[in-house]
């Protein structure tokens, strides 16, 4: 869900739909096959620089200093350059300050999606001999969420069917092509107040898909070594198809296989600005039990009507984890 760490945290396009008629998206894509997904991925996003998670002191010669908490750097900030020099990995950030001599520099930092410039001073660390400024940093975030769809064409796929970072904040890009198969290890459950999580190990050795794209309605990309012969085959259908009632959601919650479990459907909104389509509740009892309802990393958990395929599961409501939002599949497909 809103999470990468196993988390991603949460990437607007807007999508009108109107009521009774049939939008431009779906009606093209009214005669092609797609396969249900429902299977964990495993990626990898670039943080769009030396994302700060903590702060720390240098030990130079002449003491203990702390250039970045002086500075007035703070867990969360992103350095993206220093002077003119872009900054998008820890080795350009470290080769930089290396250039820099213990001479002050600026660097460009982003914060809540505002940006400052901030004169800083590397210290020369004691023990080993390089110039520092006092932070822990990464470069990428990794992450697992659940595939929405195949085309049976061409491969290519939708997953997650929500934003993959905070709000205001753009800066994820993805790091590595690569999309791994994810195995669910293990489940945090949801309790009210608390969303849940699923815990999950990439198979570094079954590489799935490729990654092209990262936006408003999730992550999409193109299937190159996968078996579908076990993957069910479906039409898609628009929101205003879509009724109050019994529904369907796929989602791996142990292993890699995904499975059904049943969910009602209790509101339809094809207008909402903000992805959320459908409020929907879980109540497959044997869901319940295993994960609390709705928990981080079924994002993207196809939803099913009628036998066809109306949307995703996206966000959980925190004050009662068997409710949450999902997204219609024409704004999935849009992108």
């Amino acid at each position: 869900m809103r999470k990468l760490k196993f988390y991603i945290a949460a990437l607007a396009a807007l999508f009108c739909c109107i009521f009774f008629s049939v939008p431009q998206t779906v009606a093209d894509a009214a005669g092609e096959k797609y396969y249900l997904g429902g299977m964990t991925a495993g990626f990898m996003l670039g943080a769009g620089g030396a994302e700060i998670i903590d702060l720390s002191e240098v030990s130079a010669d002449d003491g203990v200093h702390r250039p970045a908490e002086e500075a007035g750097l703070r867990a969360g900030d992103c350095i993206c350059a220093i002077g003119d020099t872009p900054i998008k990995t820890i080795a350009q950030l470290n080769e930089a300050l290396l250039k820099s001599g213990g001479n002050e520099i600026v660097l460009t930092v982003k914060r809540g999606g505002e940006s400052a410039q901030v004169p800083i001073r590397p210290v020369k660390e004691k023990k080993s001999g390089k110039y520092k400024i006092g932070v822990l940093i990464r470069d990428t975030l990794s992450g697992i969420g659940t595939v929405t769809y195949i085309e049976k064409e061409t491969g290519r796929f939708g997953a997650l069917g929500h934003k993959v970072a905070d709000e205001n904040d753009n800066r994820l890009q993805i790091a590595d092509p690569k999309v791994y198969l994810c195995s669910i290890v293990g489940v945090n459950k949801g309790t009210r107040g608390k969303a849940g999580e699923l815990r999950g190990l990439f198979l570094n050795d079954r590489t799935i898909a490729k990654a092209e794209k990262v936006c408003s309605t999730g992550l999409y990309g193109k299937f190159e070594a996968y078996d579908f012969s076990h993957c069910k085959l479906v039409d898609i259908a628009p929101l205003a198809e879509a009724t109050i009632g019994k529904a369907t959601i796929y989602s791996t919650v142990d292993g890699v296989c995904p499975q059904s479990y049943e969910i009602a459907i209790a509101k339809v909104d094809p207008d909402n600005k903000e992805n959320k389509n459908f409020v929907i509740k879980v109540t497959d009892e044997k869901l319940i039990r295993e994960t609390g309802g709705i928990v981080q990393g079924m994002s993207g958990s196809p939803i099913l009507q009628n036998g066809k395929l109306i949307g995703a599961v996206t966000h959980v409501f925190l004050n009662d984890p068997t409710r949450g939002y999902g997204i219609g599949i024409e704004k999935m497909l849009e992108n």
